[in-house]
C-alpha cells in the first residue's frame, strides 16, 4: 500500500500544479468481508492520498464463484451485505467509521468489473431466480442479477445520503 499511496499523491502533486487537470481512479471492494471498507478508508486516511484533483471509483468485481468455493461465504446476500452494510452504517452515523466517512468524500460512484470472456452460464433473471439469501450455487450470479443488486442498494443508500445532505454515487456499469 506505501508504494502505490506514493505513486497517487505524485500523480495528485502534478494534477494540482496543473490546476485544471483531474483524474478518476478505481479501487476494488469484493464484497468478501464487512472490514474492507474500513480498511480501505483507513490505508486512504493514513495513506493521504485524498486530492480536490482525485476521485475515487469503486470497483466491485464479481468474485461470488470463488468466495462460494473457498468457503469464504455461503451465499451471495453476504457479498451485498458486506458491501452495502457498512456505507448505510457510515450514513446513519458517521462516527460509526469515522475513516470511512471521510474517505466517501472522494468517492463519486461504483463500477462492476467482470470478465467478459467468460460466457454467461444462465443468463435469465426472472421471478423465478433465488434470492440473494438463496443463492448459494457455486456459479456467479449473472450480470444482471448483480446489477439489479447493485441498483437496488444503491438507490435506497443515494435516497439515505440526500436525505442527511451527504454526496450521492453514481452507478457506472
Amino acid at each position: 500500500g506505501k508504494y502505490f499511496a506514493s505513486i497517487i499523491k505524485e500523480v495528485a502533486s502534478d494534477l494540482e500544479e496543473s490546476k485544471y487537470q483531474n483524474v478518476e481512479l478505481r479501487l476494488s471492494i469484493y464484497g468478501k468481508s464487512k472490514d474492507e471498507w474500513d480498511r480501505l478508508a483507513a490505508w486512504a486516511i493514513d495513506s493521504n492520498v485524498y486530492s480536490d484533483n482525485v476521485r475515487w471509483l469503486i470497483q466491485t468485481p464479481r468474485l461470488f464463484d470463488i468466495f462460494k468455493l473457498n468457503k469464504v461465504l455461503n451465499n451471495f446476500q453476504q457479498v451485498i451485505d458486506n458491501i452495502f452494510l457498512p456505507l448505510f452504517e457510515v450514513t446513519a452515523r458517521p462516527s460509526s467509521h469515522p475513516n470511512l466517512h471521510k474517505f466517501l468524500q472522494y468517492v463519486i460512484g461504483f463500477d462492476s468489473v467482470d470478465d467478459e470472456s467468460k460466457p454467461e452460464k444462465n443468463p435469465l433473471f426472472d421471478k423465478d431466480t433465488p434470492k440473494p439469501e438463496q443463492w448459494s450455487d457455486d456459479e456467479n450470479p449473472n450480470y444482471a442479477y448483480y446489477m439489479y443488486y447493485m441498483y437496488a442498494n444503491l438507490a435506497v443508500l443515494n435516497h439515505f445520503r440526500a436525505e442527511k445532505g451527504l454526496p450521492v454515487f453514481v452507478l457506472r456499469p
